[in-house]
């Protein structure tokens, strides 16, 4: 079973990551990582320098979750593709990749929390989606592989 997961480093997918070990190990998956470095709009040093850090930190990131793979025993590779997250993801899984399924979390900017953060959270992601979409709800409408997307934790 082939399946590719957006990976980004941050606890939740760090979290889908483990998950998807958990739930799919006796199927023996060939994983395949990928994480997207966003490019800036405009090519200043600075920008191009915190491009260059952000490319860096996924590499980092990229590797640890290597690690993780072959500490569980589970066949992984990784992808390193820079652009819109929501396009880039979209042509790995249609175009260079072809998973059996992607596997994404939902992203979340509050670590933990309570009923309030909770709730505030839930509007927010809610705003969110009226008005730029988001990662996950743009890939369920257009991926053609089965989507998983993980909750929060």
């Amino acid at each position: 079973m082939k399946i590719m997961i957006a990976y980004d480093g941050s606890r939740n997918a760090r979290l889908a990551l483990a998950q998807t070990i958990t739930m799919f190990r006796d199927l023996k998956p060939q994983i395949t990582l990928v994480a997207v470095a966003e490019n800036p709009r405009d090519i200043t040093s600075g920008n191009e320098d915190f491009f260059q850090q952000e490319v860096d930190e996924l590499k980092q990131h990229l590797l640890e979750a290597m690690e993780v793979c072959q500490n569980e025993e589970i066949a992984a590779e990784t992808l390193m593709l820079e652009g819109d997250a929501r396009k880039m993801l979209l042509f790995a899984a249609e175009k260079k990749i072809r998973p059996d399924m992607l596997v994404i979390a939902r992203h979340s900017h509050e670590p933990d929390g309570g009923f309030i953060a909770r709730s505030l959270t839930y509007f927010v992601d809610e705003l969110d989606y009226m008005t730029f979409g988001s990662v996950s709800s743009f890939l369920a409408r257009r991926v053609q592989c089965p989507l998983l997307i993980l909750p929060s934790l």
